[in-house]
């Protein structure tokens, strides 16, 4: 219910329709067509900033992943700052390979964080998800 009135604010604002809207990390994110960002983001980030606050969150504008191609660029997006090492995109799995701090980051506490992202690419590319 949360995630609907999220997007008709987005709309509202953006003048952009999406169905794509997720919470990582307590991040708002939308996902639009590549052509739509720099729309959504308006002009020096006035509609981000105007959705947050209103939301009371920090709002993100990435790009909608159109194959397996954009995976890494995706997962990259959604998670920065915190970047990894490597990616690796399996039949059935997508696997993170990632340094000491930054797996405990991508992780989180009580494997918050982890959880979320397997929902996200569940949800996105059909596949499970992995740190190691």
């Amino acid at each position: 219910m949360q995630d609907l009135r999220y997007l008709n604010l987005f709309e509202r604002v953006t003048g952009i329709r999406t169905h794509l809207c997720f919470e990582y990390n307590n991040v708002v994110i939308f996902c639009v067509p590549k052509e739509f960002v720099s729309r959504a983001i308006g002009p020096e980030a006035s509609n981000l900033r105007r959705i947050s606050e209103i939301v009371k969150k920090r709002i993100k504008v990435i790009s909608v992943p159109k194959d397996s191609q954009d995976i890494r660029r995706f997962i990259e997006l959604v998670v920065s700052p915190v970047t990894f090492k490597d990616l690796e995109v399996l039949p059935n799995e997508i696997v993170l390979n990632a340094g000491s701090q930054s797996k405990a980051a991508l992780i989180g506490r009580d494997k918050r964080r982890l959880i979320e992202m397997q929902k996200i690419v569940k949800d996105f590319f059909k596949k499970d998800f992995r740190i190691i």
